[in-house]
């Protein structure tokens, strides 16, 4: 996965554009028939202007009043034509946009979710949801804009041309200032392309900031630190000010210098075609016609705001480009072996942050047994929890279920086979039956197996109290903490599996009903191979064996009443208020 091609946002919205393909050709299509209709119009109003000299210089009007009113009419005709196309150009140009950000944001959280919490590890929550918000909403118009491109390069090339073929000399004028035109030009888009990144930059710093001060709101409160939890969130908004301004100043200086260099080209043009119609060699239409020419080819302004509207597209498209370089786990299309749930760790090595969590960790785990780990804060029990369901994968080493390799296991098999329980589960689903029935086996869904695994999990009695019972909503219903974690393990008994893994599920929960869990656990799911991640002693008494982990590696395995001798594992557990009885407690292990 190391050396997987990575997708840079350019490639991103190229794929984005493929996606709105028949939609882009059809804006491109209307753009540049607006851009020829705005080259005809200024050629036409000249042949009218002229046809309303010869009219009056000939002193018969009635005779070439026929020839007056086609010109008009045309002229008429290409306003409500030019009208009618812009109308048809905004509408298209909307659904577009909106389209290709709905793309955009379903591939980008399609993408977080299969990668899991590696996208959450490297992004930060709130860098993610303002990447998913923020930056698809500025990257969405990039097809729009690519279309649209094409018609404000028709125009000044278009404008040019005209010119030329009017006279050789006007668009010798007009090249004289184009390689100015031309600097300015690249000038602004490599400033702006700098400056936009850099802000969205500061956008993202603000947005973690701001959910990491949501997620603690209530621990803010009680510390009565909400104006210096502001100060910080609003820390990079100078930041963010700054460069927003420094775009304002480029984007400025770019617009004056186009307002400084498009007149003296204009100028420069009208001039010219003065002194030809001086010379008869252009008429009076002509004339006209050639300083609109002129005002179409030096038309910087339109310019100027299609590079900005690109350059903001590339800056967010590479912000969503560095989220899809993150690899999501590949998987195969293997299934377990006949093991009943065996788990093995071989020379597991797990680096984060430049420092290494797990050592070359040998650990297997019988079939129907139950492993507690423990650990002092720090020792890599939640990792090595998450190594053993593949939410995260080693640097080195393997890990197994039932001698298959987990990488080998298809997605379907993988999740089917092991079954989570967390510390602070997140409640997903309308309901707390849908909560509850959350995973990929449908015969979860049931009504009796849902009801079967709250009574394990100690959370049908709370649940029947609810107003609503099992259909009360989720955001509705008040849970306390250990109420949470029973719905959790209420959500991992349904789920079922060859493997239970349990990252201090328990710790919300008083003795007595962690006792009665713990008890359940063994009864709802025998045969199942459980691994426990204990913080009291209480819970690692019970298991089968216990795995001590200390400094990256295991420094002790066996059964909790033979570790408990030793005073640094007991100082393990030294916060913990029940240690002193754990010892008795070691006789009702599994």
């Amino acid at each position: 996965m190391r050396g997987q091609v990575k997708t840079s946002g350019d490639a991103l919205l190229r794929t984005a554009t493929r996606y709105s393909a028949g939609r882009c050709v059809a804006l491109c299509l209307l753009t540049v028939a607006s851009a020829g209709v705005g080259l005809l119009l200024p050629y036409v109003i000249g042949r009218t202007v002229d046809a309303l000299f010869a009219a009056h210089s000939a002193g018969a009007v009635d005779s070439v009043s026929g020839d007056v009113g086609h010109w008009l009419l045309t002229a008429a005709a290409l306003l409500g034509g030019l009208l009618l196309l812009d109308c048809c150009e905004g509408v298209l140009t909307g659904t577009t946009n909106a389209r290709t950000t709905a793309w955009l944001r379903g591939r980008l959280v399609r993408h977080v979710l299969a990668t899991g919490p590696r996208a959450t590890a490297r992004f930060p929550a709130g860098d993610l949801v303002a990447r998913l918000v923020g930056s698809t909403a500025q990257a969405g118009p990039a097809p729009a804009t690519v279309a649209a491109l094409a018609a404000t390069l028709v125009l000044p090339v278009g404008a040019i041309v005209a010119l030329g073929l009017t006279d050789l000399w006007l668009v010798a004028a007009f090249l004289v200032g184009a390689p100015a035109l031309a600097l300015l030009l690249r000038t602004f888009a490599r400033a702006s392309s700098d400056c936009v990144a850099a802000y969205l930059r500061a956008q993202g710093d603000i947005a973690t900031r701001l959910t990491e001060a949501i997620g603690g709101a209530r621990t803010i409160a009680a510390a009565h630190t909400a104006d210096r939890e502001t100060t910080r969130v609003l820390e990079p908004l100078p930041r963010l000010v700054h460069q927003g301004l420094r775009l304002w100043r480029v984007q400025g200086r770019a617009s004056a210098g186009a307002v400084a260099l498009a007149p003296l080209l204009q100028i420069a043009v009208i001039a010219t075609a003065g002194l030809l119609l001086l010379r008869h060699r252009l008429s009076v239409g002509e004339l006209l016609a050639a300083s609109r020419y002129a005002a179409l080819a030096t038309g910087v302004g339109m310019l100027v705001g299609d590079i900005a509207a690109l350059v903001r597209t590339r800056a967010a498209g590479q912000r969503l480009g560095d989220v899809l370089d993150e690899p999501a786990p590949r998987h195969g299309e293997a299934r377990p072996g006949d093991g009943g749930g065996r788990l093995e760790l071989r020379g597991v090595t797990v680096h984060r942050d430049g420092r290494t969590v797990l050592d070359r960790v040998d650990l297997t785990v019988p079939a129907g047994e139950t492993l507690a780990v423990v650990g002092v804060s720090g020792a890599g029990k939640s990792l090595l929890a998450a190594l053993a369901g593949r939410l995260a994968d080693p640097d080195d080493g393997t890990v197994l279920l039932d001698g298959t390799p987990l990488p080998e296991l298809s997605r379907a098999e993988l999740r089917a086979a092991i079954g989570y329980a967390f510390e602070r589960p997140t409640l997903l689903g309308d309901t707390l039956a849908d909560t509850i029935a959350l995973g990929p086996d449908p015969r979860t869904t049931h009504r009796d197996r849902i009801v079967r695994a709250a009574e394990a999990a100690h959370a049908d009695g709370f649940v029947r109290r609810l107003p609503d019972g099992y259909a009360t909503a989720c955001a509705d219903a008040p849970l306390s903490g250990g109420e949470a974690q029973r719905l959790g393990l209420a959500r991992a008994f349904a789920h079922g599996g060859r493997l239970l893994v349990l990252d201090d599920a328990l710790s919300s929960l008083d003795m007595i009903t962690e006792r009665e869990i713990a008890a359940a656990l063994l009864r709802h799911a025998p045969g199942t191979t459980r691994l426990v991640v204990a913080h009291r002693a209480t819970t690692a008494a019970r298991a089968s064996t216990v795995a001590w982990l200390d400094a990256g590696s295991i420094r002790a395995l066996g059964p909790h009443e033979r570790l408990w001798r030793d005073p640094a594992y007991r100082a393990v557990f030294a916060g913990d208020g029940d240690s002193g009885g754990a010892v008795a407690g070691a006789g009702g292990a599994a």
